[in-house]
């Protein structure tokens, strides 16, 4: 971006890629303890949590994840680095929910002789049964889910140089994950239908709540557990099995689930705490940070930075889990904040690929786009997809009557990108660029 564009928007970039994993543990440190609640009771009791008084579900959490935060912080500081290869057998476990998923949906299907749980009509694929996507601006606004389905292809990048026969390898590598993904999400979202009717399972108050004795709203926190739990209900159901053990077939489901993810999720915690603050510390010049925040203990952290970074983070959690919103608003507001932060960056990397297209000085290895405009098409589609998908992410909460979600979805992006170019100012100051 530095070579393609400017030094300063390479640097508002990058600071905007590094600010969209603060909002991500802001949003995974309050979420992690929904997969806990699951490991241990089968289902989400996170809304009934209390400590010291508080009677809010969502304040309770945010206690939990500032404490989450801080320990974390300080075990990573100290470079246990056995705590993430331990914590990485959460990977192999959440693959492994696929292939159940997979092979549940289908036993659940072959056992009712064929029967959809939500039925396959011509109105089912036109129109959504969450009422929260019914208008065209609310399907819109959905897009940038789908964008961030893709999240962390780009990453892949850093091991082109490690890739054999790169020159092919790389992009048809590229174009196989974007084919499984297509064709995996609309499997699975086949296959949930398998076992799933909307209105039965993710309406609040419906009847599996009242069928399993669950007291939990659904939220976008946990409606991944209470779908798995929903299909161990329902297989064992389709077995024959009393109600009783239908319940408990569900219950355990979802504890192996919930204990795959807080195995999974904390792993890459201990990864997200330090990583990207590191990479973007070593990335960038020593005049654009404080010196206390390069210095680095004997293990090798940055651990001053990682306190001012983690301070950073339980503010933002103050002022979100304290707010004064339902649980289910909760987890509405730090998706969208998610989402948002994690893909804007996108379009920072898109645009420069004009200017390195264009630059003849710039080393190009290979090329894929080897035309001299269908590469313009392409960029072009890529800005206008990701912007359009964060306009109406953003706009259509407002347009619903939930003011607070829309600010809050751009608050993040906006401060990060002021606190980068108040920086690259100060560092042009010291520098002298100017």
């Amino acid at each position: 971006m530095e070579k393609s564009v400017n030094a300063k928007f390479a640097f508002v970039g990058t600071f905007m890629w590094f600010a969209s994993y603060i909002i991500w543990m802001v949003n995974v440190g309050n979420g992690i303890w929904i997969p806990l609640s699951n490991a241990f009771f089968g289902v989400d009791k996170t809304q009934e949590w209390s400590i010291f008084g508080l009677t809010d579900g969502v304040q309770t959490l945010g206690i939990l994840a500032i404490i989450w935060i801080i320990v974390i912080t300080f075990v990573t500081s100290k470079g246990l680095d056995k705590i993430k290869r331990i914590t990485s057998i959460g990977g192999s476990a959440i693959t492994l929910i696929n292939v159940i998923l997979f092979l549940g949906g289908l036993l659940i299907l072959v056992l009712n002789k064929g029967v959809m749980a939500q039925p396959v009509t011509t109105h089912a694929f036109f129109q959504s049964p969450n009422q929260s996507y019914t208008s065209m601006i609310q399907v819109f606004s959905f897009v940038v889910f789908a964008i961030f389905a893709y999240g962390g292809l780009e990453v892949v990048g850093g091991l082109v140089d490690e890739t054999e026969n790169a020159k092919v390898n790389f992009p048809k590598g590229l174009a196989i994950s974007a084919v499984v993904i297509v064709v995996g999400y609309a499997v699975g979202i086949f296959m949930m239908g398998t076992f799933t009717n909307w209105n039965f399972v993710f309406t609040n108050g419906g009847g599996f709540a009242k069928a399993t004795g669950s007291n939990a709203t659904v939220t976008l926190g946990n409606v991944a557990y209470i779908a798995m739990n929903n299909m161990g209900y329902q297989l064992g159901l389709a077995m024959h099995l009393s109600e009783y053990a239908a319940i408990q077939v569900g219950i355990w489901l979802s504890r192996y689930m919930g204990l795959s993810m807080f195995l999974a999720l904390s792993g890459a915690f201990f990864t997200i705490i330090f990583s990207p603050l590191k990479t973007i510390i070593e990335g960038t010049p020593a005049a654009f940070w404080p010196k206390s925040f390069t210095k680095k203990n004997s293990n090798n952290m940055p651990v001053n930075a990682m306190k001012v970074q983690a301070a950073i983070v339980i503010v933002i959690i103050v002022f979100v889990a304290f707010g004064g919103k339902s649980a289910a608003k909760f987890f509405d507001i730090l998706t969208a904040m998610t989402n948002v932060s994690m893909t804007l960056p996108y379009m920072f990397v898109a645009y420069s690929y004009f200017g390195f297209k264009k630059d003849e000085s710039i080393e190009k290895p290979f090329t894929i786009y080897k035309g001299k405009t269908f590469y313009k098409f392409c960029v072009c589609m890529v800005m206008f997809t990701v912007g359009f998908a964060n306009v109406f992410t953003i706009i259509q909460p407002a347009i619903d009557g939930n003011l607070s979600q829309t600010i809050w979805s751009v608050a993040g992006p906006i401060f990060f990108t002021i606190v980068a170019l108040y920086m690259f100012n100060r560092y042009e100051k010291k520098t002298n660029l100017k």
